[in-house]
């Protein structure tokens, strides 16, 4: 059995994953939310514009 241990190289990328990531605030969920629940566009077109997939829309 192989055993694995992280490096710093490993921890290096991880925490540029976590600084990169997008953070949304409240009134752009609810936006997006929002502008899913009237229906002009689809949720497709929606998580396009903002950015987000459509499973993380969903949840």
């Amino acid at each position: 059995m192989r055993k694995t241990t992280k490096g710093p190289c490993e921890k290096i990328v991880k925490d540029i994953k976590r600084a990169t990531r997008k953070h949304y605030s409240s009134g752009e969920k609810i936006r997006i939310v929002f502008d899913g629940l009237r229906g002009e566009d689809s949720i497709a077109e929606l998580c396009r514009r903002g950015g987000i997939s459509q499973s993380i829309y969903y949840k």
